[in-house]
């Protein structure tokens, strides 16, 4: 029996059965079918369930108060799709509210649609092949949908899944995506009622909502929350059984989906992710346990297994401790949202008897930023924020509050006035009684970014918060780590209640993936220097008392000389719009500058303004630049027209989040680097020290989902290499670091797909496709075409080669590598296109998933805008061969001036070298990769001065030169010599079989391999497999590796792979 589509509905079918769902077959409960359940195929609702369940729910209401809660339910009228799904949602949670007659006098009540509270009192049931059809405005025909799935709850259709053949590589999980959105368009009335969209391919399946674009369809991860699924289960099963278990589906419906408001209306419905859900509903029973309203937990503890993904406390908390936990979900995964969803949750549990919660930051942008997320989900907290405007405010809102109440605040805010003169040290606490605020136990007190440095938890403002609010209980929300030294924390908040980290939400697509490019080699600064800035880097560090603070200040202020220097922020002004222009031209978006101190981001932006003096505007409205920072009427007058107060900062955050507004680069200090959420910002120029948590809070503003959006880049002009690494080791589990992968490693990846395309246009010349003459030009595309498809599968593999081929640019622009290829990728990509319209008919449109951007810049003849710099001429060199690394040259490269330059120039050869000798022999690559990669990053991390680095590089030169000439000595050929280092790994081996032997093998195996690779190597399975079996056999033969390590024999036929590959490319 063949695998189809139907194996993967049956399957849902049999999985949704196993948790209490009934089935029925859709074309037996049609209009026509065997046991009619529907009068209309335009009739989405199954009503006959619909009535029996008010009725069965509503036993005290009379029939006429249930039939208005039915004719609520069936007719809803708003003008779109959002507005009437809104509107359901609200009857679904809330009720119908309903007037009726009794005892002669008008009384209201509350008609139930769902019992959330004992789900087996409601009717489930799986439809699947559930047709609906819909009226055209023109009332002349009827169009026809018919899902794959439909999930009822009462009648009510509140799931829709649409499935693909996993067998079938042209139905893909996006191909159910773009079915939806088809339906929503032809068959909205069956969404009027939808909660959640699945979408799979037998093999992924992704969990969205109505308003979800595809970056927001995303997999759920686990079953019962405490940890992820295995990777062997099936997604699909993991994803029913995980969130439509009976009580979990309520639950998602009733407390974790979202309507955000804007200006009144519903914008956007928002799904809480497995972690969101799963560490929400965590919190709560911590919640109760620690106020001493629950039991006290009885799980497996958290507390060494940071990273991946872990939902569940840690044990120990007693019964009213007043401490709830920590919940660390790393920036950009929806923190501040979890917030509102766990507020919300909270303030509905009938243990906690209508709660007062206060929500506190260090920071006044902080607060309100974190205000406007709660204001936009007030329907989930059931009650309107507020926001303490000052600490008298503040003590009006909070003393003598009976109950309830959702609260904004700084922590500043709790501190007495008496105290301001003292720094964070408080002389005067509110442990006075006249102080205290509240006494009541059912406080909730939610700290966002707990972290002691900030909150000064030994004596400053927390001890005055928890003087204030005695009996509250205490949480913590954070996007960095609790450091293993940092015990106050723990005092204040406990332990973990959830961990979601940087890793997890990458492979997610929670966030996107963060890319590193250090341009260090760019920035002239005094040799004489440096040895002062490396010292400042070391002595800045973080939770420092204020005393310590205060002596560094003198230290900044150097370091800031050293950094503010007019010769160097020009050099940087002018490096910053090369480089984000050709950003641009990619990929339309923001950036942000991070700049040491507010009059180095005034210099900074004078000297950008100078060279693009179109970019300024002395309009709010106007501009393409611009200055967000604080001041006063005392700071000097060049910088008071960069000095706004809080409305206009504002607008101008919301220009800048705006993707269509010309307002693209901004310049910061300190602020918008926490909680700043901006989806099209894709690249941060960071010119100022940071490290720890701040370092990764900043970064990782360029970490958002959006369209097209395939990474985001930090750009780094001081050095911070070390500090990031050294943070990134916090975030995530020691089992799997996080890594910020290097610009290299894209332009690396980018070059290999490169080649895939140049190989495939082997024999073909498309040189005057931008210089020749129009007819030429119109002539290369049909004549590319035919060298294409008359090749076995040309047009697949080369759709397929192009795609990784766009994506990678995207990533590698401006590197000046990538700006090298532009032409041929512009080339390669115009014939895609016309590839795509040429072979239409056969398959429909090509895979959709190529970035819109890309085509900004590679769909026209391009022009570059600025010319690309060839560093050798620069230097006053001779480009050198780049396989050959000649004594002469070597010699040149250590007398030149420039040590900067000289370093780029070594590393550019030295890894195109590298690169080079891959295609050749794997072990000896590998070797020469590390050594160089080590050495960059010490020059990276400046641990090693530019003398020590040239130095260092031009002996790995040597030392590359010298390992050619090593085949010669032992009598191998190029090929020979690299399966002799690929042998000689063993150590045993070169011990029991000595040279002889391992030569002897290395000519058996170059001929074996010779005689046996075919053009088609890299494409058929079979052959792959047959030369994997025959290395084998000449490895057993010689009784190699004698100590029997599978990865020896893995090492060998790696390399066999190498060379084959390297054979059938030449082919």
């Amino acid at each position: 029996m063949p695998f189809t589509e139907s194996v993967i509905e049956q399957a849902v079918i049999e999985w949704l059965a196993s948790l209490g769902y009934d089935h029925a077959f859709g074309p037996d409960i049609a209009p026509d079918g065997a046991r009619p359940e529907r009068s209309d195929y335009a009739e989405p609702l199954l009503l006959g369930r619909l009535r029996d369940a008010l009725v069965r729910l509503n036993p005290d209401l009379p029939p006429a108060a249930r039939e208005e809660a039915f004719r609520q339910l069936t007719h809803l009228r708003a003008p779109s799709l959002l507005l009437n799904n809104h509107a359901f949602h609200r009857l679904l949670v809330d009720g119908v509210t309903v007037e009726y007659k009794r005892d002669g006098r008008a009384v209201s009540g509350r008609a139930r649609v769902v019992d959330f509270d004992n789900p087996e009192n409601n009717d489930w049931l799986v439809v699947n092949q559930y047709t609906v059809e819909t009226l055209k405005v023109s009332e002349t025909f009827r169009v026809s949908r018919r899902p794959d799935v439909v999930i009822f709850v009462n009648g009510l259709p509140l799931a829709v899944m649409e499935l693909k053949n996993a067998a079938d590589e042209k139905a893909t999980i996006w191909a159910a995506y773009h079915q939806l959105q088809t339906y929503k368009q032809d068959i909205p009335v069956l969404f009027y009622y939808n909660e959640l969209l699945v979408i799979s391919d037998g093999v992924y399946a992704r969990l969205g909502s109505l308003t979800a674009n595809r970056e927001w369809f995303l997999p759920w991860k686990t079953i019962e929350g405490e940890k992820q699924a295995p990777a062997s289960q099936s997604q699909l099963e993991v994803l029913l059984r995980g969130v439509f278990e009976k009580r979990r589906f309520l639950d998602l419906i009733r407390y974790f989906i979202v309507f955000e408001q804007e200006r009144g209306a519903p914008s956007v419905k928002k799904i809480a992710g497995y972690h969101q859900f799963h560490a929400v509903n965590y919190a709560v029973k911590e919640t109760l346990r620690a106020a001493g309203v629950g039991q006290v937990s009885d799980l497996s503890s958290i507390k060494d297994l940071k990273g991946v993904y872990r939902a569940q406390p840690t044990p120990g908390g007693a019964s009213g401790d007043r401490r709830i936990g920590v919940i660390w979900h790393t920036q950009g995964s929806g923190k501040s949202l979890t917030m509102a969803f766990y507020a919300g949750r909270l303030a509905a549990h009938p243990a906690m008897q209508n709660p007062t919660i206060v929500v506190i930051t260090d920071r006044n942008d902080l607060d309100d930023q974190l205000f406007g997320t709660f204001s936009r989900c007030s329907e989930i907290l059931r009650q309107t924020p507020e926001q303490a405007e000052s600490r008298e405010d503040l003590r009006q809102k909070l003393r003598g509050r009976v109950a309830g109440g959702v609260f904004f605040t700084t922590i500043q805010k709790f501190l007495p006035v008496e105290s301001q003169s003292q720094s964070l040290k408080v002389s005067k606490t509110f442990r006075d009684s006249s102080l205290v605020l509240s006494d009541r136990a059912n406080i909730i007190v939610i700290a966002d970014e707990a972290h002691r440095s900030q909150y000064d938890f030994i004596d400053g403002y927390a001890r005055a918060l928890r003087d204030a609010l005695p009996n509250a209980s205490f949480i913590g929300f954070t996007g960095t780590p609790i450091e293993q030294a940092d015990a106050n924390t723990r005092a204040v908040f406990g332990d973990y209640i959830s961990i979601y980290d940087i890793q997890q939400a990458v492979e997610d697509g929670a966030t996107v993936k963060i890319y590193y490019e250090g341009r260090l080699a760019k920035l002239e600064l005094d040799e004489n220097e440096k040895p002062k800035i490396d010292l400042e880097f070391e002595e800045v560090t973080e939770g420092e008392e204020p005393e310590v603070k205060e002596k560094l200040k003198s230290k900044w202020a150097a370091l800031e000389a050293v950094v503010g220097t007019e010769k160097r922020l020009r050099l940087i002004a002018q490096d910053l719009i090369d480089h984000f222009e050709k950003r641009l031209e990619a990929q339309d978006g923001k950036a942000m500058v991070v700049c040491m101190s507010r009059r180095i981001c005034i210099d900074l932006y004078n000297a950008i303004i100078q060279l693009r003096p179109h970019w300024h505007s002395e309009d709010d409205r106007q501009g393409v630049v611009k200055i967000v920072m604080t001041g006063s009427a005392s700071d000097p007058l060049e910088w008071q027209p960069h000095i706004r107060n809080k409305a206009r900062r504002e607008e101008l955050a919301q220009r800048f989040k705006d993707p269509a507004d010309p307002f693209k680069l901004v310049i910061v200090r300190d602020m918008w680097l926490t909680g700043f959420d901006v989806p099209c910002l894709h690249t941060m120029y960071l010119d100022k020290p940071m490290q720890g948590h701040g370092l990764m809070q900043a970064i990782a503003r360029v970490n958002r989902v959006y369209p097209n959006k395939t990474g985001g880049l930090i750009v780094d002009y001081l050095g911070l290499a070390y500090h990031l690494q050294k943070a990134l080791a916090a975030y995530t589990e020691a089992s799997h670091p996080a890594e910020i992968p290097d610009q290299e490693e894209a332009v690396n990846e980018l070059l290999k797909r490169y080649e895939i395309c140049r190989d495939l246009f082997h024999g073909f010349n498309w040189s005057k496709y931008f210089s020749g003459s129009a007819a030429e030009r119109a002539s290369l595309l049909p004549a590319a075409l035919e060298h294409l498809l008359q090749q076995p599968n040309g047009k697949k593999r080369y759709l397929q080669a192009v795609r990784g081929l766009s994506l990678a640019f995207a990533l590698a622009v401006p590197n000046e590598r990538a700006l090298a290829i532009r032409d041929d990728v512009a080339f390669f990509q115009d014939v895609r296109a016309a590839l795509v319209k040429h072979t239409v008919s056969e398959g429909g449109k090509a895979d959709e998933d190529y970035e819109q951007e890309i085509r900004q810049i590679l769909s026209r003849s391009v022009a570059a805008s600025g010319q690309v710099i060839d560093i050798f001429a620069a230097a006053g060199l001779k480009k050198p061969e780049i396989s050959v690394l000649s004594e002469e040259f070597l010699a040149e490269m250590r007398g030149l001036p420039q040590k900067n330059l000289a370093i780029e120039l070594l590393r550019k050869l030295l890894n195109d070298e590298i690169q080079n000798r891959m295609r050749k022999n794997l072990v000896q690559s590998r070797s020469f990769a590390e050594m160089l990669e080590r050495t960059i990053r010490a020059y990276q991390n400046r641990t090693l001065e530019s003398a020590e680095v040239i130095a260092e590089l031009i002996q790995l030169g040597e030392e590359m030169r010298e390992a050619q000439k090593r085949g010669e000595k032992l009598g191998l050929s190029e090929d020979e010599i690299a399966f002799y280092d690929a042998l000689e790994v063993n150590d045993s081996a070169v011990k029991v079989l000595g040279d002889e032997t391992l030569k002897k093998i290395a000519r058996e195996l170059v001929e074996t391999v010779r005689k046996n690779t075919t053009i088609d190597w890299t494409v058929k399975e079979t052959v792959r497999a047959k030369l994997r079996v025959m290395v084998k056999r000449i490895l057993r033969k010689y009784g190699y590796p004698p100590d029997k390590q599978e990865k020896a024999t893995q090492t060998v036929l790696e390399q066999a792979e190498t060379i084959a590959a390297d054979w059938a490319g030449g082919m």
